[in-house]
């Protein structure tokens, strides 16, 4: 018995074995192929915003916005695969009963987008029939899809505005002069013809963009107005008839389209079709 009281205590000891080979586990790989995803998504986002024009990207845009069906350029529409746009009179919700493009709701009103009687509403579809027509030849060829970077279009109680504007490495005049370059005398004759499509009135906006220092003697103004007039004489050059110009003005550096007043892309002219029937 004391033999036995005095033995030492027996002492189990359990060693922990750690599986995947410590630091040569997978963990690092699952990360790491995340990074590697990720980089490729940005590079990929990179080529995109250099290889497609404004307008594209605002497509893009709007494909992926939730307001999608609400926009009143991307929502709807007739093309290869048919269907009626949200704004027709079968289709778009309303409040109140009796509801139409001719006598609208009160929020329809707020909003501005109806109030058309049906001359508007046709000169209104037609509008949006010439601005796809314009757009839709940026896919005829990679010339095409270049000079198209330079155009942007939007429907306003105007009419169609038609915008080309400077790139930072392709100007569509010669610098600070009116001479046109030969991808100007291109945008014109690709307006020019999708213009023969109406018969609407034409307003040409020359706008320019801020001098670096203020000048004793700028002549901003002085070269918005020269470089809409060369404009008008580029279109009646070819085919738009005399007549159909209403008014050519200069907007001098009043009008930017970005923060930066002195940025390139402030350098623009504005064709507009405009409508013969007023919104209400």
């Amino acid at each position: 018995m004391g033999a036995q009281a005095n033995a030492a205590p027996v002492i189990i000891k359990r060693k922990k074995v750690v599986g995947g080979g410590g630091h040569h586990g997978g963990a690092w790989k699952v990360a790491y192929a995340d990074f590697v995803t990720a980089m490729m998504a940005f590079f990929m986002l990179m080529w995109l915003l250099n290889a497609t024009t404004e307008q594209q990207r605002k497509g893009l845009a709007d494909y992926f916005s939730p307001t999608i069906p609400i926009n009143r350029i991307s929502g709807g529409g007739d093309g290869s695969f048919g269907g009626d746009s949200i704004f027709s009179e079968e289709v778009m919700a309303r409040n109140g009963s009796g509801a139409s493009a001719s006598e609208p709701t009160e929020a329809e009103q707020a909003r501005g987008i109806s109030g058309m009687d049906a001359e508007g509403a046709a000169e209104q579809e037609m509008l949006k029939e010439t601005e796809a027509a314009l757009l839709g030849r940026g896919g005829e060829s990679a010339v095409m899809e270049n000079r198209m970077r330079h155009v942007i279009t939007r429907i306003t109680d105007e009419g169609l505005v038609i915008e080309l504007f400077d790139l930072e490495d392709i100007p569509l005049f010669d610098r600070e002069t009116a001479s046109p370059t030969q991808m100007m005398k291109d945008l014109a004759a690709i307006v020019a013809q999708s213009t023969k499509m109406v018969s609407n009135r034409i307003a040409v906006g020359g706008h320019v963009r801020a001098n670096p220092v203020v000048l004793a003697n700028s002549q901003v103004w002085e070269m918005s107005a020269i470089r809409a007039d060369r404009t008008r004489q580029l279109l009646e050059q070819k085919g738009v008839l005399p007549e159909r110009v209403k008014r050519v003005t200069g907007h001098a550096d009043k009008s930017p389209v970005v923060r930066n007043t002195m940025s390139r892309r402030n350098n623009r002219i504005e064709i507009i079709l405009l409508r013969k029937v007023r919104r209400n």
